[in-house]
């Protein structure tokens, strides 16, 4: 069986360094499983810029991730722009949270499996996931999952 591709999105970065917060441990579980090689591992260029905005020590906390867990970062191409802009566009996606977007667009437009992410808000509900499904056939892609972590982590019998 092959190993699924996941698309990180900014969320599971923060997660992994908030210990106070509910799906905390479920993110750390995510990313041991990607070091035992569950999964393959991706994020972008756009989720790098927004880590890049936290203070200074938990910012390279969480760039430094990348590297630790070998995850491959995907560049924002204008295929990827151009999906991202639909979604804007047809209001799946709220102008202000456009990022939300490219984060979608770049999965969808490399073929990954999954896009894993905390973001309830904007990523991780039922319109969204509809919505971009929608849209991504509209447009030729096969359209990547929507996830969160605690979908794809395995669960010890105990647990």
């Amino acid at each position: 069986m092959r190993k699924q591709k996941i698309y990180l999105e900014t969320t599971l970065f923060n997660y992994y360094f908030d210990t106070d917060r509910d799906a905390h441990a479920d993110t750390v579980k995510l990313f041991k499983e990607i070091a035992k090689g569950k999964f393959e591992a991706y994020t972008s260029i756009a989720v790098l810029e927004e880590l890049k905005k936290a203070p200074v020590e938990k910012r390279d906390a969480m760039l430094a991730l990348v590297d630790e867990y070998g995850i491959t970062t995907l560049q924002v191409t204008e295929e990827a722009e151009r999906l991202a802009d639909i979604y804007v566009s047809k209001g799946i996606i709220p102008l202000k949270y456009e990022t939300d977007s490219v984060h979608i667009a770049v999965a969808t437009v490399n073929d990954l499996d999954l896009i894993v992410s905390l973001n309830f808000r904007h990523i991780v509900n039922p319109e969204t996931k509809y919505t971009t499904r929608l849209e991504d056939i509209k447009n030729g892609y096969r359209s990547a999952e929507i996830v969160s972590p605690m979908e794809v982590i395995e669960y010890d019998e105990e647990t």
